[in-house]
């Protein structure tokens, strides 16, 4: 099969022919029809997530079909469409995952870092860790809601009920998460690099009826802020955004250094969180959620062998939408 691999940080994918995975006990060989390019394939990239198992398959919102089953498997059938996320194993027995936070796990494997992900032909994953696939979706238009999607959605959720919400940067996630926002009668407000007249555009046309450059304060207070940009700076810029009582969530997996900031900022029961990763629960929910917003993602397509140009692109701010890389065996 074909495989981009990462060999060290920061240097390109390469390219290599390798034999498919073999399924072990539990899991399900996959044939890619598409994968998702996320930013946190960049932060492993980069080393800014400096625990990958080299080398590496990345990738990690993928769509494909059922090809094999390693023994006891009974969740899926050879030809399942199904999704593949971020999380692929948890441990089970840990307070966390006792608890139903698996989410944060103390010994978690994630696909795509621990586990190779799907910028490859084949893949291999837990069968408890995968998903079933709403029809109606494309897989390349699948493909974004397997990490972009449900973060977006458990970032939304930490959110509670907040009428005025704030998006900073709107990429992969906010376009989703703007579709559900809107969905549940929420009024959205848009803060993209400053000058990006393009993605300011494309957010009021997901329903945005304010979009300004993140340096800007929004026309009225919020009631709650998503951060997707992962600027440290703009935890102190989104507090002076909020209301009374507002929050501010995290949604990234890195984020640049947060500067200080005056108490004042924080006073009056303002909230600041993050979000870790997602449970099997969020992506049940999401995924049944999604077709009757309907979500619709879009997104920009690259054939695998141009992973490498779609990171260079996502990198840069020149991606509307999703990226997302094809096996040639997608379909429509």
């Amino acid at each position: 099969m074909r495989a981009m691999l990462l060999e060290a940080a920061g240097q390109p994918l390469r390219p290599s022919d390798r034999a498919p995975p073999r399924p072990g006990p539990g899991e399900v060989l996959i044939r890619v029809h598409a994968c998702g390019v996320c930013r946190t394939d960049l932060h492993i990239l980069d080393g800014e997530l400096s625990s990958p198992r080299l080398p590496l398959i990345p990738g990690h919102e993928i769509v494909g079909t059922v090809a094999g089953l390693g023994s006891g498997v009974t969740a899926f059938d050879i030809g399942h469409r199904v999704g593949v996320p971020w999380l692929g194993w948890t441990c089970g027995t840990c307070a966390f995952c006792a608890s139903g936070r698996e989410n944060l796990c103390d010994n978690p494997r994630f696909t795509g870092y621990q586990i190779d992900g799907g910028y490859a032909d084949y893949t291999v994953a837990d069968q408890r860790y995968v998903f079933s696939l709403p029809a109606g979706y494309a897989d390349a238009e699948a493909a974004p809601l397997l990490c972009a999607g449900l973060i977006g959605y458990r970032s939304l959720v930490m959110a509670g009920d907040a009428q005025r919400l704030g998006l900073y940067g709107f990429g992969a996630a906010a376009h989703i998460v703007a579709q559900v926002a809107r969905h549940q009668g929420r009024r959205l407000f848009a803060f993209t690099r400053p000058g990006d007249a393009d993605g300011q555009r494309f957010a009021r046309e997901m329903g945005a009826e304010w979009a300004g450059g993140s340096d800007e304060l929004p026309p009225e207070e919020l009631d709650a802020a998503l951060l997707f940009a992962p600027v440290g700076s703009l935890v102190p810029q989104a507090l002076r955004a909020l209301a009374r009582g507002g929050t501010v969530v995290c949604g990234g997996i890195h984020m640049s250094d947060i500067p200080s900031f005056p108490y004042s900022l924080l006073w009056e029961e303002r909230t600041l969180r993050s979000v870790a990763n997602l449970t099997r629960r969020d992506g049940e929910e999401f995924l049944a959620l999604a077709p009757r917003v309907p979500v619709r993602a879009e997104v920009e397509t690259f054939p695998l062998a141009d992973a490498n140009e779609a990171l260079t692109r996502l990198r840069s701010g020149r991606i509307r939408g999703a990226a997302v890389l094809l096996t040639g065996a997608a379909e429509n």
